[in-house]
């Protein structure tokens, strides 16, 4: 059977340590992008990903990078 390559996220943290994910989907040309933690939706054909940071930015103060944070292994 064929992975789902349909399904993507962008995730950040708040200033609290609470994790907040809003997932892209992509049908054809079309992408939807709704946030886990509120429910909120909205169809981006483009910049899916700028939208979803600027969602979580704005609405869940969530600015934090996890994958920012790893530190490089030596």
């Amino acid at each position: 059977m064929p992975r789902d390559n349909s399904t993507s996220k962008v995730s950040r943290w708040d200033g609290h340590g609470r994790e907040h994910v809003v997932r892209v989907r992509r049908t054809g040309v079309q992408r939807t992008i709704s946030c886990d933690t509120c429910g909120w939706r909205r169809g981006a054909q483009f910049l899916p990903w700028l939208k979803a940071e600027e969602h979580l930015a704005e609405a869940h103060q969530a600015t934090v990078d996890p994958s920012a944070t790893r530190q490089p292994s030596r």
